[in-house]
């Protein structure tokens, strides 16, 4: 296990982006720190606003900031509004990464996504892969935004010395997550899916494709722990990629939803969609080599996000 370069204790550590799945999951993760948790609502703070952050910070004075706030969406989204997702990404990053420059925050951590990476990357994509290909263009306003903010961070580090950090988490899922049927990602749109199937009594559940390509993801509160663990262990210019380190193909995922779900059936291949690309997933080696490791099981971890669904369904609050 790596040494601490950073301690929590006694700190106030403000987390932008608290709404949001994995920002309320470095929120709960903290919880069990010895440290005081900020955050601040859009009612109260507006991110986009650079006179308004920097007031905010100055005034609340954080140790540490977590930077989880982004301006989100699906493909479609990214299609449609490609100037607003690299504005207000681009707007976010830089208010709170100069802001906590200028009001003196001691530690920083800047939360990317996998996205960054070149479409045609090496599988498994270690760090070294950015900036050697062209991206995916379905989301590369997006992904252009989050380099930018990874690079910020490198740059704040060799210009001035501060102790900013990046961190990549690969695909999420858990408490928090978007259920929509449209714009959400696959395992929450294989579980409803699922859990709608099972209601209306039917014994199948249809997925896109040929169910081959194979997909990582990661328990939203696994990401939360690893990113705390970077937070307090590591210090460098380069990025850390936050992943589980495996894949599975979308069929067998797709098997392990209706497992949870409690769905009984056949699996369904709409072969007149596309597959996607034929492999994803992110080189874990980086954090593993410094001692971390994620300890919640993918069969697990989706029993654990079905069962808050269902309550959030009853509770009539879920995103759907």
């Amino acid at each position: 296990m790596a040494a601490n370069v950073f301690s929590l204790k006694g700190k106030r550590v403000f987390v932008a982006g608290h709404r949001g799945m994995v920002g309320a999951g470095i929120v709960r993760r903290l919880a069990s720190e010895d440290c005081e948790v900020m955050t601040a609502g859009r009612d109260e703070l507006d991110l986009r606003d650079q006179a308004g952050v920097r007031a905010w910070l100055s005034d609340k004075t954080p140790d540490c900031v977590i930077l989880a706030a982004a301006k989100v969406g699906g493909i479609l989204a990214n299609d449609t509004y490609p100037a607003d997702f690299l504005y207000e990404n681009l707007v976010i990053e830089t208010n709170v990464i100069e802001g906590a420059f200028r009001t003196g925050v001691e530690k920083l951590l800047f939360l990317g996504s996998s996205c960054i990476y070149p479409k045609m990357a090496p599988q498994p994509i270690e760090e070294s892969s950015l900036l050697t290909g062209r991206l995916e263009p379905t989301n590369e306003w997006y992904a252009i935004a989050k380099i930018a903010g990874l690079k910020l961070c490198e740059a704040y580090r060799r210009q001035h010395g501060v102790d900013y950090i990046s961190g990549m988490p690969t695909n999420l899922y858990g408490p928090g997550d978007n259920f929509h049927l449209e714009n959400s990602h696959v395992i929450p749109a294989l579980m409803r899916k699922a859990h709608e199937a099972k209601l209306a009594g039917r014994h199948e559940l249809e997925i896109w494709g040929t169910g081959t390509p194979r997909r990582e993801f990661l328990h939203v509160d696994d990401c939360a722990d690893a990113l705390v663990f970077l937070l307090e262990t590591y210090s460098g210019d380069e990025h850390v990629n936050v992943g589980s380190g495996e894949d599975i193909p979308i069929a067998d995922l797709a098997r392990t939803v209706m497992s949870a779900v409690g769905l009984e059936g056949e699996l369904i291949f709409d072969t007149s969609k596309p597959d996607g690309t034929p492999r994803k997933l992110m080189s874990g080696d980086k954090l593993a080599g410094m001692g971390w490791r994620p300890s919640i099981t993918l069969e697990d971890g989706l029993r654990e996000t079905y069962d808050w669904f269902v309550e959030q369904i009853e509770t009539g609050s879920v995103r759907v």
